[in-house]
């Protein structure tokens, strides 16, 4: 463990769920899985979640990175190696506006983006990759994924429960009823 990282005990229960902070919901998986070390490393982490845990936490990151700087931003950050869990993720939460804009997002990618960033870099290139469309499309009614996401969440509230040791960094890591070491 990196010494500026601390372990600490954190917990998913109702009382989160029932709370509805998908961020809150997720924390386990933010971090414990990487996006920046690559793909299989990236699988790997996410072996210990279940399936619904990974679909909303690409999902999240989908929506922070679009939220923040748009489908360019998505693709060109190491963030981009999510998208085809966030894609499965939106089908299975049944957030049909947002996987058509995703998908068309991915078409202009070339259909199958690179799990390896520089390669999306030159992918975007290679076709002209243009999203400002889906960008506005996307934040006209960015409320109904976040309402869908805490409904698939309450729909399957048992997937999300989590007891366990999270590596958090020490200056995240506040000492406080949900953590303990």
């Amino acid at each position: 463990m990196n010494s500026d990282m601390v372990s600490r005990h954190y917990r998913v229960g109702d009382e989160q769920i029932d709370n509805g902070y998908i961020q809150e919901i997720i924390t386990p998986l933010w971090w414990s899985v990487s996006i920046y070390d690559g793909e299989t490393e990236m699988y790997e982490a996410l072996e210990r979640f279940t399936e619904p845990q990974r679909y909303v936490w690409a999902i999240q990151w989908y929506i922070s990175e679009v939220e923040n700087g748009g489908h360019d931003q998505f693709f060109f950050n190491s963030t981009g190696i999510v998208w085809q869990l966030a894609l499965e993720g939106l089908r299975e939460i049944n957030c049909s506006q947002y996987e058509e804009i995703l998908s068309e997002a991915v078409r202009r990618m070339g259909g199958s983006p690179s799990f390896d960033r520089e390669e999306r870099w030159r992918e975007a290139d290679r076709h002209n990759a243009e999203f400002d469309d889906l960008d506005d499309e996307f934040y006209g009614s960015d409320s109904l994924l976040e309402k869908a996401m805490c409904d698939y969440i309450q729909a399957n509230r048992e997937a999300f429960y989590f007891d366990g040791y999270v590596d958090i960094p020490e200056q995240f890591a506040p000492d406080d009823e949900e953590y303990d070491e």
